[in-house]
């Protein structure tokens, strides 16, 4: 087994200890989670649903399988449980980071409100690795990695979304290594619809 390519929170991992030995009878014995960051999927299966490519890790009492473009898309992500007035179930998110500069945790702010939701809807990404002259340093992630619609996405929606929101930024610098994009939602050259998936 890989190391844990995803973290469980303490609530999280006796949620699923407890489903686990209430079927155990049945013979279900891990958990498999596949998706994409926009829409995640968890369900309990049993130890011979196990198939060929399947990443898996010990995630403290029980192993969680993962298909490889699964795995690639969720790594570095937490699950958690969580229960509400009107539902209760799990959550797999992303941690944003906190940063001492306030420019730029005004920048991560609309990343998380206003530019992620968007793009998940593509299995995409924005991260913020900082601000440096005024200028915000970008990377795209998972289906924006490659995509033929990045720079579309950038100029008509990250960057007018960012400057409308933080004045302080003059310009965005994309740090994509857009050449190892595996999975991208649109292929290389492909320019996509007139629209952005954030307009």
């Amino acid at each position: 087994m890989l190391s844990a390519m995803l973290t469980f929170t303490d609530t999280a991992k006796d949620r699923v200890l407890g489903f686990l030995e209430a079927q155990r009878d049945q013979g279900v014995r891990a958990l498999r989670i596949a998706g994409t960051r926009a829409e995640p999927k968890l369900w309990l299966v049993r130890e011979d649903d196990r198939q060929e490519g399947d990443r898996s890790f010990d995630a403290g009492g029980f192993p969680v399988l993962l298909d490889p473009m699964s795995a690639r898309q969720l790594e570095g992500a937490t699950v958690d449980f969580v229960e509400g007035v009107m539902q209760a179930g799990f959550r797999v998110y992303f941690e944003s980071p906190s940063w001492d500069d306030p420019i730029a945790q005004r920048v991560q702010d609309v990343l998380d409100t206003m530019i992620n939701p968007g793009v998940a809807s593509h299995g995409g990404s924005v991260s913020l690795h900082g601000v440096e002259d005024a200028r915000a340093i970008i990377e795209f992630g998972g289906g924006c990695q490659g995509c033929g619609a990045a720079d579309v996405t950038l100029k008509h929606g990250v960057e007018r979304m960012i400057r409308e929101q933080v004045p302080e930024i003059q310009g965005i610098v994309d740090a994509t290594d857009h050449e190892a994009g595996e999975n991208p939602y649109y292929a290389p050259g492909e320019a996509g619809p007139a629209d952005s998936p954030l307009t």
